[in-house]
């Protein structure tokens, strides 16, 4: 994989649909593509795509431990509407056993390395061990959820992990994703009606007012970039 492939396919898709550069991918990367999901809208959007073209795309999700009861409702909901398998990885039982005996179960609190850690072990790692081996790796991105996302291109080269990036949903608007689902009843989390925009751990979420940036709900209690490490912007 390389930075020259992440063009090549800039250029082999343009003017395609997203459902069309979706099958474009499964059948020239057969097997090596899979998207990732946090049962998000963006990547509720993304799951009713691919089923809606029964593509063979391999979906995942990781499950840290700490995540809403909300969250995974709407993961029940998608596999039983959409009658599409999930794969989950855990963090390693054995890490996240170190960490809360060494420093407690609420260290992110204290400091952004000691956040990030937590991020690595529940998140990172297994996001490592669910990409490897795959060519492209397909996510809910959009530009306008962050500053730091907005040079971000629909194909681009991830160094980390040494694969390709696509993000489908990247020139869409908040509004846009909310009227795909509302049209086409896909399910999503109860949390979106309460003010939750952006929705990770339990206690690393809140609510966002009126106004307030999409990210500021993410780790709020820091000044950061709002990153946890699982995408580079």
């Amino acid at each position: 994989m390389s930075a020259a492939i992440a063009n090549t396919l800039l250029e082999k898709t343009a003017g395609f649909t997203i459902e069309e550069t979706l099958a474009f991918l499964a059948n020239e990367y057969k097997g090596k593509v899979v998207f990732s999901t946090s049962f998000g809208q963006e990547d509720q959007v993304i799951t009713a795509l691919i089923a809606k073209n029964e593509l063979p795309i391999t979906i995942f999700t990781l499950d840290t431990g700490r995540l809403f009861q909300e969250t995974y409702d709407v993961f029940h909901r998608t596999i039983k509407k959409y009658k599409v398998a999930i794969q989950s990885y855990f963090p390693e039982a054995s890490d996240v056993e170190n960490l809360l005996n060494t420093k407690g179960p609420n260290s992110f609190y204290e400091s952004v390395e000691n956040r990030k850690e937590c991020c690595f072990i529940r998140k990172v790692a297994p996001l490592t061990k669910a990409l490897k081996g795959n060519e492209v790796w397909i996510t809910g991105l959009r530009a306008e959820q962050s500053e730091n996302r907005n040079d971000l291109v629909a194909f681009e080269y991830d160094a980390h992990f040494n694969i390709i990036k696509f993000n489908p949903l990247l020139k869409w608007s908040l509004e846009d994703v909310q009227k795909y689902i509302d049209e086409n009843n896909v399910p999503q989390n109860a949390l979106h009606k309460k003010g939750f925009v952006s929705i990770g751990c339990a206690p690393c979420t809140r609510a966002i007012a009126e106004g307030e940036d999409i990210r500021a709900g993410r780790w709020s209690w820091e000044s950061s970039h709002k990153e946890c490490g699982l995408h580079q912007k």
